[in-house]
This record gives structure tokens, C-alpha cells and sequence, in this order.
């Protein structure tokens, strides 16, 4: 594998902590029973659905990390009730995702994770975890987006990659994240 697919692994989890962080940013403006309210989707609410993303990014982020957490991390459905509480939960978890992807080489996309399922031990390579996570996490977001389209509150674009012709329109997104184009590229080697 050459060094360009492990910045794309790189560029993948700065581009999830990106959606992330516009979808949670816009549901903020809904009321507290506007993000609990029953709602069309897999999980019945916007709380239940971005409570599912962060419960599933533990699971496996744990497993990146060589952590045996396993289905522990889903014992609580809603581990954040809160907006606020879920958006600090999920950039956290987010920056873990990023900090795995930055330390990725080629070895080690090639290399095994064991994944705990209490009654059976699951092992796949790291770049298929890694592919999958992104998948769930872009799944579930599409979910949310549809059900915040069901509010007073527009959904934020979330299809876009990282278009370098459109950099200065997350330049501000991107400073309240702390980073820069730099940040997200810095690994072109």
C-alpha cells in the first residue's frame, strides 16, 4: 500500500469529525423535546440516532486502540441525554479516531484488530474496521440529517469532501475545530 491510501484513512477521519461536528452544531438549535421527539428512522429520534453513532464509534475506536471493552459500550442507549453533553462526547471521541488515523502506516492498515463480542472474539484488518466505521458513521448521519429536515431547523450540507477550491468556505468550521487545511494534509508523504 503506498502512503497516499494512509492519508486518505487521515483525510476520511478529519472529513467525519467534520460532518459530525456541522450536524451537531446544527441540531443545536432545537429544544430539548425537539431532539428527543419520535421520529422516522432506525433509532425513533435524533437523540437515539447520534447517541447510536458515538455508542458504536466507542465500540469500535476502543478495538483500534487494542481496548477490550466490547458490548459493554452499548449497555447504556443514551449515554449523552443532553445536546450539549453528546457534541463534547462525540469531538472527543472524534479526535481519538483522528489520533488513530495520524498514527497509521501501511504495516499497520494490514494489521489485525481484535474485536470483543463477549461470547466470540471478531478480528478484522484495520483498514476494513476503518472503511466500515466511516460507512456506519455516514449511514446513521443521513439518517439524522432526514429527521432534522423534519424541523424548523435546515439541515447542514454533510455531502461534501474536502474540494480544495472550497477551502475558504470551512475555513470558520475549521478553526472551531482548531485545524487547518495543514492539519488535515499535513501527511502527503
Amino acid at each position: 500500500m503506498s502512503a497516499g491510501l494512509v492519508q486518505t484513512y487521515r483525510a476520511f477521519a478529519h472529513n467525519n469529525a467534520w460532518a459530525n461536528h456541522r450536524l451537531l452544531a446544527a441540531c443545536a438549535a432545537l429544544s430539548q423535546s425537539e431532539f428527543e421527539a419520535p421520529r422516522t428512522g432506525f433509532f425513533p429520534s435524533l437523540q437515539r440516532t447520534l447517541n447510536h453513532i458515538y455508542i458504536i464509534d466507542f465500540f469500535y475506536i476502543d478495538a483500534l486502540e487494542g481496548g477490550w471493552l466490547g458490548p459493554a459500550a452499548w449497555k447504556n442507549e443514551v449515554p449523552y441525554p443532553s445536546l450539549a453533553e453528546l457534541k463534547a462526547a462525540q469531538a472527543a471521541m472524534d479526535n481519538r479516531l483522528i489520533a488513530i488515523c495520524d498514527a497509521l502506516t501501511t504495516e499497520r492498515l494490514d494489521a489485525f484488530v481484535r474485536i470483543n463480542r463477549d461470547t466470540s472474539v471478531q478480528t478484522e484488518r484495520c483498514d476494513r474496521l476503518l472503511m466500515h466505521l466511516f460507512q456506519h458513521q455516514i449511514h446513521h448521519r443521513g439518517q439524522a440529517h432526514a429527521m432534522l429536515s423534519e424541523t424548523d431547523v435546515a439541515p447542514p450540507q454533510l455531502d461534501e469532501f474536502f474540494a480544495e477550491g472550497e477551502a475558504p468556505l470551512r475555513a470558520a468550521e475549521f478553526a472551531e475545530l482548531g485545524w487547518t487545511e495543514e492539519t488535515v494534509w499535513k501527511s502527503r508523504t
